[in-house]
């Protein structure tokens, strides 16, 4: 829960397009999940366990934490208490105009000028700075931050990847309503039980966990498009509004409503 009257969630977008703002003070624990941007945050308080696709991670205050486009991964409080963290989401169009075919490669780092200029971002934007302020800003944290930073070469495909794997991945990206489990595997020429382990294997979760995060990010852009958020929902594939709403909560801490709600 939120200490005083704090909320738990915060998010907020900023005078610079592709920038949005995450505060949280929760011991809520998250599970296994994606995101479609690159992040970069600080912790304030507290500390958080978390199993991410560059290794385990303990994140203790004061630290620096990034996640890329992409990236499986959890987050655990410690001890179940309340931890808070200040995170900058950058959209990937706004990251590669920066760093193309870069990401972070060190999930926490201990860095005293890192998270100085992390701050010094949050803090600029959240006053509601104009744009060129704040993307100068910006500059500056990542041109001193190289060594987070590595250039990314084309992932070689897994033993298991194969062909089917990767069709049936993109079938889960594009449909409202996935295939089944028992379609899939008889396309890939597997029983259920070896697509599922396949799957998990390849692209880091199972296939409808890793459609439900698809899903979560089509709606992320569409509310960012200014869409209703019961057009959002079905058009994403959710059940309807309330399905959407426990998904956000569940992976994001906050709700659609307050994502909606950053712009104003």
């Amino acid at each position: 829960m939120p200490t005083g009257d704090r909320p738990e969630f915060i998010v907020r977008s900023t005078a610079l397009a592709g920038l949005t703002l995450v505060a949280a003070d929760s011991a809520r624990r998250f599970d296994r999940h994606t995101h479609a941007v690159h992040g970069i945050g600080v912790i304030d308080a507290g500390g958080q366990h978390s199993a991410s696709g560059r290794g385990p991670v303990q994140a203790l205050r004061g630290e620096v934490i990034t996640v890329n486009p992409g990236e499986v991964h959890d987050g655990i409080p410690m001890q179940g208490q309340n931890r808070r963290w200040r995170m900058l989401h950058l959209d990937v169009a706004l990251w590669d105009s920066e760093r193309p075919a870069v990401e972070w490669t060190r999930p926490v780092l201990r860095d005293a000028r890192v998270a100085a200029l992390v701050g010094a971002v949050f803090a600029c934007a959240a006053a509601g700075a104009d744009a060129l302020a704040v993307e100068e800003r910006l500059a500056l944290l990542l041109h001193h931050a190289p060594s987070t930073l590595g250039r990314t070469a084309p992932r070689p495909a897994r033993a298991d990847c194969g062909r089917a794997l990767a069709q049936a991945r993109e079938r889960l990206a594009q449909a409202l309503v996935p295939p089944s489990l028992a379609e899939m595997a008889r396309e890939a020429a597997m029983s259920r039980t070896q697509f599922l382990r396949a799957f998990a294997a390849a692209f880091g979760l199972p296939p409808h966990a890793w459609a439900l995060q698809q899903r979560l990010a089509r709606a992320e852009a569409l509310l960012a498009q200014g869409a209703v958020l019961a057009d959002a929902a079905a058009a994403s594939g959710f059940a309807d509004q309330s399905h959407m709403t426990r998904a956000f909560r569940r992976f994001r801490g906050y709700t659609p409503g307050q994502y909606a709600a950053r712009r104003r």
